[in-house]
């Protein structure tokens, strides 16, 4: 790997790949840098793989925008190159009078978000949500139809292959360390084994959990801008038996970071993510974290029988609200707010990114 390449993409997670296809397709030399030794271990393999319809976030939003743009990019994706996915669509539950406020809330919410005709919500009373799914226990529902779910690993080896049938290269073990802006361009320096340094017109950090470090070891960017990250484990449990369910469920009392039941691609049936603050990268899920899964489960599903939960896995959120922060964005800067030509930089990319992966690829190609 050595030589000027004209993009450099610091990340190989979904949206890192979904950048360096957007601009090997437009005709740019393309190298991604990996810490790891192999795409995507971190948070593009550790979520609940849903292809979210963007319901949830505010209408003008990059997160609202990006993900309804993205889905529908995403399922034509999948549908052209043979990726498994389903849209299987998606219950959200009021279990108790006292969630029906947020459910309408919801709704409401959905309809400004543009989700119309085949993807708009529908509104669903108790027995009519039982009538999709006999196990359920709630005070009122509605139905996604435009929710589904996807496997991330098919996904991103599709978006690395594409970009590499389009000249772009990827190098493993490349830990960016910093990096300099200059008139023509930037240096690149990776270290550990490789220690060597790649010079690249265009910049993109794509780093998810690293982002916001290597954000502020960029010389010529003002370190000011980068914003504080705040990291949020999510564990997941997994059910032992076979699934009583068919579709995503996502109880509205904690919309967002929620326990919520997905059912995967193989016909797992998986509870998760809670919300933990962390400050280090443990992945390792504690057993004893199972006896709050057991009461969020069986607020919406009282059959949930005693153990039938185990340990299943866990990831790690870049978020950029802190505790009581409210609502925060995706931060996807380029040289309109930076100042810096050639460089863009993405920090707080959570969920919806897998959704909007190929959305915030054009994004940033276009910045």
């Amino acid at each position: 790997m050595t030589g000027a390449f004209d993009t450099v993409v610091v990340g190989a997670g979904v949206v890192g790949l979904a950048i360096a296809r957007a601009e090997a397709l437009r005709g740019r030399e393309v190298v991604i840098l990996e810490r790891e030794s192999r795409f995507g271990t971190a948070t593009s393999s550790r979520n609940s793989e849903v292809i979210h319809a963007g319901i949830f976030n505010p209408t003008e939003s990059l997160k609202t925008r990006l993900c309804i743009a993205g889905r529908t990019a995403l399922y034509r994706y999948c549908a052209e190159r043979g990726i498994d996915h389903r849209r299987t669509g998606k219950l959200l539950v009021a279990t108790d009078a006292a969630d029906q406020t947020f459910l309408d809330r919801c709704i409401r919410r959905a309809q400004a978000n543009g989700l119309a005709g085949d993807d708009a919500l529908v509104p669903l009373s108790a027995g009519e949500a039982r009538q999709i799914e006999p196990e359920l226990r709630c005070a009122a529902a509605a139905f996604s139809p435009a929710t589904g779910i996807v496997d991330p690993e098919q996904l991103m080896h599709a978006l690395l292959s594409d970009a590499q049938a389009r000249g772009a290269s990827i190098a493993y073990r490349a830990l960016v360390e910093a990096a300099s802006a200059g008139a023509e361009g930037f240096v690149v320096r990776v270290g550990g084994e490789r220690a060597e340094e790649v010079r690249c017109r265009r910049l993109i950090n794509a780093a998810g959990l690293g982002a916001n470090e290597l954000g502020r070891g960029i010389a010529g960017c003002d370190p000011g801008r980068v914003p504080p990250l705040y990291t949020v484990k999510g564990s997941y449990f997994v059910f032992t038996g076979r699934s009583p369910f068919r579709h995503p469920i996502y109880p509205t009392r904690h919309a967002g970071i929620s326990v919520h039941a997905t059912v995967d691609l193989g016909g797992q049936l998986k509870f998760g993510p809670d919300a933990e603050p962390v400050d280090a990268l443990d992945y390792a899920v504690d057993p004893a974290r199972a006896g709050a899964f057991y009461r969020a489960v069986r607020s919406f599903w009282p059959g949930l029988p005693d153990g039938a939960l185990r340990p299943g896995y866990a990831g790690i959120r870049p978020r950029l609200a802190g505790p009581g922060d409210g609502f925060r964005d995706f931060a996807i800067e380029g040289p309109a707010q930076h100042g810096v030509a050639g460089l863009v930089q993405l920090y707080g990319i959570e969920s919806p990114g897998l959704t909007a992966c190929l959305a915030i690829a054009e994004r940033v190609a276009d910045l």
